[in-house]
């Protein structure tokens, strides 16, 4: 099963970094793979964020997400309810001094047939996803 973790700290307040992250407007900034993401209203336990993604050959591939958590200022949750591959995902945010640490994980449930052919490309994806986590601490903290 492909999974990815990391923890990174970021020089900003807590409240700054959740309302980062718990906007789709910011990450086709920071996340490359992300061409399109929108929601409809606030985000809240239960809506969804239509999110579209660069699959392979540069072509778009809807990934909509679930989110499934929504605690301010301290945990966003999510699950992806379309497309090929549909990983959860988590952000838990905790105060770190005069900053914030930010932990992100991801798994997706990818077997059989879909294992074999898209296991790597999965885990590729997802390890690009946390090295991205970089570009959002260098926007928060400039």
């Amino acid at each position: 099963m492909p999974s990815a973790s990391r923890m990174i700290q970021i020089a900003a307040p807590i409240d700054t970094v959740f309302a980062f992250f718990t906007d789709p407007a910011q990450d086709p900034i920071w996340r490359g793979g992300v061409k399109q993401m929108s929601a409809n209203g606030q985000p809240a336990v239960g809506s969804t964020v239509h999110q579209v993604i660069a699959g392979p050959g540069g072509r778009s591939i809807n990934a909509d997400i679930e989110i499934t958590e929504y605690t301010v200022p301290t945990r966003y949750a999510f699950k992806t309810v379309s497309g090929p591959v549909r990983p959860v995902g988590s952000y838990a945010f905790s105060r770190a001094g005069d900053g914030t640490s930010v932990t992100f994980t991801l798994d997706a449930e990818v077997a059989g047939i879909k294992k074999l052919f898209m296991g790597g490309a999965v885990q590729k994806s997802m390890d690009a996803e946390m090295a991205a986590l970089d570009k959002a601490k260098a926007l928060l903290e400039s």
